[in-house]
């Protein structure tokens, strides 16, 4: 290197970051990422343990969508944390992170509300108000057409609200630093926030203010169980994901977010982030807290780098930590492959949901060759 070449910066991704009481060797997350790998029981087995100590490395595991009680389930083999074998079950992968030097670890509470089917949970599903999923659902026996859900009684809502800080009770019991509440990607909290699977003319619906309070409860109550500092809580405004249609992002999200804060959970999870879209900017503004962004990429940025680059962007543009998913997925050793340059595994997409073995899940090779 000659007087007048300059190194290239360091990536800001690789800096080891702060998270309420917990310090991370660096500010890339592992993005939560359902994988249908839990028991028919919803109990965490050998597989998961062996899959997520194999990512140990990133600074902070966010673990896949678990179920705080039966009727909340989704599909099959979604884990849980409302039993005792379930929460056996994630101290066995908590413990295998941790002895495999992992950093952080948080696992996410996913009630899927509407998103459900009696042929997996063995209950009729629970929503806001009774309007049916209009997609279909992998079922144990197949793709079946959603049901129409009951709308949930105000007892029923309560004892959702005590579900959710019982699992968050139980998650540390079973290892995790933290949870995070999932209020995103059309699940029972969305259902709520969202005018279309929300039409209740109670104090849990109509105006954004009565759309936001099950959410606000829900996590204002697992702060109340576990302490703010083990508490996040992830979001999707405007997406339509599982068929939600908000209808009024911007007053929802200007309503949620103080709401929130004055709550004070340790970060705000941010899925689809942008920088070159002013939603992304307005929640920098309006959080106070920890942001964490998991971008939106296209198949190119995968190819290219995993998400690296557009990681570094919303850096730049004031996050605090980057999530990423499908990088994760294909590649135990993620982060030694960013920071090295080195190429990247591909997805095999037909392993990624409703298949239950180690193929496609903890056969992905290291740059060691293991």
């Amino acid at each position: 290197m000659t007087n007048t070449q300059q190194a290239p910066a360091a990536s800001r991704l690789f800096e080891s970051a702060r998270l309420g009481g917990l310090e991370l060797s660096s500010r890339l997350v592992m993005a939560p990422l359902s994988r249908n790998r839990a028991g028919a029981d919803g109990v965490p087995g050998e597989l998961m343990a062996t899959h997520y100590a194999q990512r140990a490395s990133a600074g902070l595991i966010i673990a896949e969508g678990t179920t705080p009680n039966a009727v909340g389930q989704t599909y099959p083999h979604i884990p849980g944390i409302h039993s005792p074998a379930q929460i056996a079950g994630w101290r066995r992968v908590t413990d295998a992170v941790r002895a495999a030097a992992g950093g952080g670890m948080f696992l996410q509470l996913q009630h899927g509300g509407r998103v459900g089917h009696p042929d997996t949970s063995g209950h009729i599903p629970l929503a806001p108000s009774a309007v049916q999923f209009p997609e279909t659902l992998h079922t144990p026996r197949g793709f079946q057409d959603g049901v129409a859900p009951r709308e949930m009684t105000v007892q029923d809502i309560r004892s959702t609200i005590t579900d959710f800080a019982d699992a968050a009770r139980n998650a540390v019991e079973a290892g995790f630093d933290g949870v995070e509440v999932h209020s995103a990607n059309g699940h029972l909290l969305s259902q709520f926030l969202a005018k279309n699977t929300n039409r209740r003319t109670d104090d849990w619906g109509g105006p954004v203010e009565g759309r936001i309070r099950f959410t606000v409860e829900v996590v204002r109550a697992v702060v109340e169980a576990v302490g703010r500092e083990r508490v996040g809580v992830r979001i999707s405004p405007g997406q339509g994901i599982n068929s939600v249609e908000e209808g009024d992002t911007e007053d929802i999200y200007q309503a949620l977010l103080p709401a929130l804060a004055r709550i004070d959970p340790v970060y705000l999870h941010l899925i689809y982030a942008d920088p070159e879209q002013p939603l992304f900017a307005q929640i920098r503004k309006n959080w106070p807290g920890t942001l964490i962004a998991n971008p939106v990429l296209s198949r190119e940025d995968l190819q290219a780098d995993g998400g690296k680059r557009l990681g570094e962007r919303l850096l730049e543009e004031g996050a605090d930590l980057i999530a990423l998913g499908r990088g994760f997925l294909a590649n135990p050793d993620f982060v030694a492959r960013l920071r090295t340059g080195a190429p990247l595994n591909a997805v095999r997409p037909e392993f990624l949901m409703h298949v239950h073995g180690a193929q496609g899940y903890n056969d992905y090779p290291t740059l060691e060759g293991s």
